[in-house]
């Protein structure tokens, strides 16, 4: 295997391990495992779409008080200290500055093929039976609700606002999660996601269901 790519495992199991809010070194691996196999698929720069599936949650926003630059800045310092080139370095930097979603109706573009690859790794990992599990555990590691019929979702049109929303772990299906699938930036990502967006809406149907209330209760998607 790849040396940087090997340490950049290894460092990344040693931070994550025993991380509780679902953004653990198992998110980690399957995002890195996802981001290869869409990379192969889609013709990218395999080692540099692995580096930074790798470094993608370094420094994450919603951990460090939200600084979403500290990231981006964590990620090419470490790959210069295990003696990674700049321009390496730099283009992996440049794809963890791109992957986070930013809200309902705020656009997350990207400018390379590797960058999409894994910015759809880590979507996907958000959505179908781990991604529902993952936002029961980040809700529960930031106190909110389960669900509040009377509190209805956001759709934040703007990076901020999203990061301030502290609405009930139901709302962030429809303020984010829902949307996934159709803002995959790759065919292969966008295959994927289908079968995933699919369970995420009869696992709604279900809760909806058991707590009373209409199906459509956060509005259709």
């Amino acid at each position: 295997m790849n040396e940087l790519i090997s340490i950049c495992e290894a460092e990344m199991k040693a931070k994550f391990s025993d991380e509780g809010s679902g953004h653990d070194w198992f998110h980690i691996l399957r995002v890195r495992n996802s981001a290869e196999k869409i990379a192969v698929a889609e013709g990218a720069n395999v080692e540099i779409t692995i580096l930074a599936a790798l470094l993608h949650d370094i420094d994450d926003h919603k951990f460090n008080g939200g600084d979403v630059k500290a990231g981006p800045i964590a990620a090419y310092n470490f790959l210069l200290s295990i003696g990674a080139k700049t321009d390496l370095a730099q283009s992996v930097a440049d794809i963890v500055d791109q992957v986070t979603f930013k809200g309902a109706g705020v656009d997350t573009p990207v400018t390379s093929i590797e960058a999409a690859c894994v910015q759809d790794a880590d979507r996907l990992d958000a959505i179908g039976a781990i991604g529902v599990a993952r936002a029961f555990a980040f809700g529960g590691c930031k106190g909110r609700l389960l669900f509040d019929p009377d509190d209805v979702p956001a759709p934040h049109q703007d990076f901020e606002s999203y990061k301030a929303n502290k609405g009930a772990t139901i709302n962030h299906f429809f303020e984010k999660l829902l949307l996934l699938k159709d803002r995959m930036q790759t065919n292969t990502g966008r295959a994927l996601a289908n079968d995933r967006h699919a369970f995420m809406q009869q696992f709604l149907f279900e809760f909806f269901d058991e707590w009373g209330v209409s199906r459509n209760w956060g509005g259709e998607k």
